[in-house]
């Protein structure tokens, strides 16, 4: 293995790992927070999540020769940022156990897949936009207040992703890191070397906080992560067991919930990087890119303290546009999908619209309703539709 190591496997891993770890880390830390964890719960947090996506890659990348690329959930992120503060820490860890147990349990059952991707793909992306869509808007929430910082990110977010777009997140994170130097808001720090110490939380279970936390955890990461992953393999003709990949990554989501891992699953647009002729010229070499990204990401789950640390100390203008940036292009694509088709669009906009408001009724959260109403709007509309069909048919027939 390491004599067909090459500088080409090095560069796509690394360039991976700081793509997606560099647009999604704030997300993390902010739901970590959010859902009550203490500043060393949530360095927990992001060494268990550092330490499972690197052993998956790892494992998984030299069991089939290909390269299998894991990460957290960032929509999974997203919607705990929204909805985790509802339910004690107790309870959202006892939510990160139910998604792992469902994932484990679909893994397992090829109908229960087919029931989990039938999903109507609009109304996925409307669930993922409600919930994606208040991060969003925070990018000009600090607009009176900090004017001329929010324009400069604004205006980097919009040269930069045209002159160099793969580096895009990993610019403006630089350029937050810089504006908090400048301000003095890191510089004043007692920085701590060592190794990150995790934190068991106990679990709780309710049945609120595993309707509204731990299903649409699940739904969210399968829909928007794993489904999106295993056709990015297929498009390179790589062909992993996914029962096998699916079932582990649901068994570490189970292990390490406690400590704060709170999703694990196929990585998406990163997973790319390592699967391209850029992660080396021959294909049956290109899985050491992965096992490269593997390694990094335990680095970076060792050293969690140094990384909570830094984005912690950010001033909340900086967290909000950084947070917000890195979901646009998100956004984008989950607002364009939910549209298609138009004979859908009036339940896949009640679905967006009722997931953004943030409300909770019957202690179950805004996107377990739009969820709902969604489905049933299109529910309602197949019924009609087929009926319409069906009278169409019978007149033809009379005729």
């Amino acid at each position: 293995m390491f004599k067909s190591l090459s500088v080409s496997h090095i560069a796509a891993g690394l360039t991976a790992v700081v793509v997606g770890y560099s647009s999604a880390v704030v997300l993390v830390i902010e739901a970590a927070r959010a859902a009550g964890a203490s500043p060393g719960m949530v360095v927990s947090w992001l060494f268990a999540l550092g330490i499972g996506m690197g052993l998956s890659c790892i494992v998984f990348s030299l069991r089939y020769k290909i390269p299998v690329v894991t990460a957290w959930s960032t929509p999974g992120a997203a919607f705990l940022l929204s909805a985790a503060a509802a339910f004690p820490l107790s309870e959202v860890i006892g939510a990160f156990i139910v998604a792992g147990l469902c994932a484990l349990a679909c893994a397992q059952s090829r109908a229960l897949t087919r029931l989990i991707t039938d999903i109507p793909t609009n109304i996925a992306s409307a669930l993922l936009a409600g919930i994606v869509l208040p991060i969003c808007l925070n990018i000009f929430v600090d607009v009176t207040e900090a004017p001329l910082v929010t324009a400069i990110f604004v205006a980097t977010y919009i040269i930069a992703g045209h002159i160099i777009p793969r580096y895009l997140m990993l610019l403006l994170l630089v350029l937050g890191v810089g504006y908090s130097i400048w301000l003095g808001d890191l510089t004043e720090l007692n920085w701590q070397a060592g190794i990150a110490t995790p934190v068991w939380v106990s679990p709780d279970f309710s049945v609120a906080s595993a309707i509204s936390l731990g299903l649409p955890l699940f739904l969210i990461t399968m829909l928007s992560q794993n489904v999106p992953g295993m056709a990015i393999l297929k498009s390179y003709d790589f062909k992993p067991d996914h029962k096998t990949v699916l079932s582990g990554l649901g068994a570490l989501q189970i292990m390490l919930g406690p400590l704060g891992g709170f999703a694990f699953n196929y990585a998406a647009i990163t997973a790319a990087i390592c699967m391209g002729e850029d992660a080396g010229h021959k294909r049956e070499h290109r899985y050491l890119a992965a096992v490269v990204a593997g390694g990094a990401y335990i680095g970076l789950g060792l050293a969690a303290g140094f990384v909570v640390t830094l984005f912690t100390h950010m001033p909340d203008v900086v967290i909000h546009l950084l947070a917000g940036l890195a979901l646009l292009g998100t956004l984008q694509s989950a607002l364009f999908n939910s549209m298609m088709p138009e004979r859908y669009r009036k339940a896949a906009l009640m679905t967006l619209v009722c997931t953004a408001s943030g409300m909770t009724l019957f202690k179950l959260g805004a996107p377990v309703w739009g969820l709902g109403l969604g489905l049933l709007m299109i529910t309602l509309e197949r019924t009609r539709y087929k009926k319409i069909a069906s009278a169409a048919n019978t007149q033809v027939n009379n005729q």
